[in-house]
């Protein structure tokens, strides 16, 4: 079964110091464009992290983020106590010049201190490092896994809707048939209705031959042989091959060009309406290509 482009996967693994939260988002794409969107992922772990999307998610314009929700204990900022006791000195040191020695107990001084920005500092430390990169690849995996489930579940959407577009070219094509016969006769009737108008008696002949030339102009035999095939080659690529997107978007192209040519040589209303309604299945079939694997 055929998948989209469009997909979405999450996975989240517990850490020692919390938990780690990864996230895969993929649009359609002609190639694997990755976007690495999170300052958490070491630097020597990048390429390996590419490697491993590009080879679980093939193409698709793919953004990658990671974020990390640490344990109470671990967001806990930690005291300067170097700091403290150097504020602490400056501040006793001041009050014995200025004769200040009972204004303020130590207490409120202290509480004071803890209360300036640089007496406190963030604990920095890897989140992700040689010790828990199982846990980490591992959940990365899960993601990517993820995300090729939800690809699957639009994969089935898309290919009922492209399989019932194509079914309804070639329903249009059988359409076409009934309208041919008259076309020829339309044409002669046409012609002797221009020259009794000007009264003249055309030579039987040159007449025929004129009327050969425009039935082979009118001809759509070889455009409804061609469009046919190009419609059961369409069916057939999305049955069996595992990343058709491309391959039938050119199909897609070919089955364009038949249709076309079957308009521009109608020469029929009723022909004529149903080559709108095939043109109009074919940009369909033409859109949602764009977003299958």
């Amino acid at each position: 079964m055929i998948k989209s482009m469009t997909g979405f996967g999450k996975s989240e693994t517990a850490l020692a110091g919390g938990k780690l939260y990864v996230e895969i988002r993929s649009l359609n794409g002609k190639t694997a464009d990755i976007s690495i969107k999170t300052s958490l992922l070491p630097k020597d772990r990048e390429i390996e992290v590419r490697k491993m999307i590009a080879a679980g998610l093939e193409r698709g314009n793919i953004d990658f983020f990671m974020t990390y929700e640490p344990n109470a204990a671990e967001s806990a900022r930690a005291i300067n106590p170097d700091i403290v006791m150097n504020y602490y000195n400056q501040i006793s040191g001041i009050r014995q010049r200025l004769g200040l020695s009972n204004a303020g107990s130590d207490q409120e001084i202290l509480a004071s201190i803890l209360r300036f920005q640089d007496v406190m500092s963030a604990k920095k430390e890897d989140v992700i490092n040689d010790d828990n990169w199982n846990k980490v690849e591992n959940c990365i995996k899960e993601a990517i896994s993820h995300l090729n489930e939800f690809r699957s579940k639009e994969g089935a959407i898309l290919y009922r809707d492209v399989t019932s577009k194509v079914a309804s070219i070639l329903a249009c094509v059988d359409e076409v048939e009934k309208f041919e016969k008259g076309r020829a006769e339309l044409v002669r009737e046409r012609i002797l209705s221009r020259f009794a108008e000007l009264k003249l008696e055309p030579d039987q002949s040159r007449l025929e031959a004129e009327m050969i030339y425009y039935i082979e102009k009118l001809d759509i035999n070889e455009e409804k042989v061609r469009l046919r095939q190009h419609c059961r080659y369409f069916l057939d690529t999305i049955e069996k091959d595992p990343f058709p997107g491309k391959k039938l978007g050119f199909i897609a192209q070919e089955m364009g060009r038949e249709i076309n040519t079957t308009g521009s040589k109608a020469n029929n209303t009723d022909i004529q309406k149903l080559v709108v309604n095939m043109k109009d299945d074919l940009e369909k079939i033409k859109e949602q290509s764009l977003n299958i694997l």
